[in-house]
């Protein structure tokens, strides 16, 4: 075999081989892109499967026309509220009397509204701060709440609680015992658990709940006092208007029942039945 006809059969071997390569190449891509599109379809039709487990049924549950709590301990209960009873419930340093205008809205709108004044806390605001009732200074917070028990449980319905500041975490103490078929809190204390750690918030309540005070009456009748309450309550109003509200509202309060904020019977049980809540904030 000449030189010439031995480099023809390398050119030819060298060809062949690479067209196998090739082959074998192509072969695998053919093979992965099946395997691929095999894949796919799987998928889609395991996605198909998911839009059928999740998203309608998701879009039975909002077609319907009744909502329902997600909490497992939660009695089946359509949102319409029915009740045609309110009950208001005052803050701290505060009595009925801050409900009167609300109560007398809600009257003519053909509700039977009840504004309690807690134990103690009962007359006209400027006689409370020159003359406290006796025993005030030993209120507690559980006083509180029993004296609205007492009044729900003669009512002939569960009634709408609209609850401010204090008033608001006792309205949850009340809805946590099955009292309420709607609750409304209005700046609401929070419950045991939830702390704030902003200064303007500990100058607020340092007067009040100072463990230095001990257990004496809290009563905001000096003038300078009402520099505190435009500070701490009616600090989205002038320091006159303030001063009017002070004049017309402020009452004295016992140190035993703000301090109750940092106690167990604060503590609200999230996982007991609940009515529908709505809540505002200032």
């Amino acid at each position: 075999m000449t030189d010439e006809q031995r480099g023809a059969c390398l050119k030819d071997a060298a060809r062949n081989h690479i067209n196998l390569c090739y082959r074998v190449i192509i072969y695998h891509r053919v093979k992965n892109l099946q395997l691929e599109r095999r894949s796919f379809v799987l998928n889609l039709k395991r996605y198909k499967m998911s839009l059928k487990k999740i998203v309608f049924p998701t879009a039975l549950l909002f077609s319907k026309r009744e909502a329902y709590s997600q909490n497992v301990n939660q009695t089946r209960r359509p949102k319409q509220i029915h009740a045609k009873t309110i009950v208001f419930i005052h803050g701290l340093f505060m009595n009925n009397h801050s409900w009167d205008g609300w109560k007398d809205y809600f009257e003519n709108q053909g509700f039977t509204c009840y504004a309690p004044a807690h134990p103690k806390h009962e007359g006209n605001p400027t006689e409370l701060r020159t003359n406290p009732p006796e025993g005030l200074e030993d209120v507690e917070f559980e006083d509180w709440i029993t004296n609205l028990e007492t009044l729900i449980d003669s009512l002939p319905e569960k009634p709408i609680l609209i609850g401010h500041s204090f008033g608001g975490l006792t309205a949850q103490k009340l809805v946590e015992s099955g009292r309420a078929a709607a609750a409304i809190l209005i700046s609401s204390a929070p419950p045991k658990g939830n702390v704030a750690f902003d200064l303007n918030f500990f100058k607020a309540n340092n007067p009040v709940i100072s463990p230095l005070k001990g257990n004496s009456l809290f009563n905001p009748a000096a003038e300078k006092y009402k520099k505190w309450f435009h500070f701490a309550i009616a600090n989205t109003f002038s320091k006159a208007e303030s001063d009017v509200l002070f004049e017309r509202y402020a009452v004295p309060e016992s140190r035993r029942t703000p301090r109750a904020s940092l106690k167990k019977i604060a503590a609200i049980d999230t996982q007991k039945p609940q009515c529908p809540y709505y809540l505002l904030e200032d």
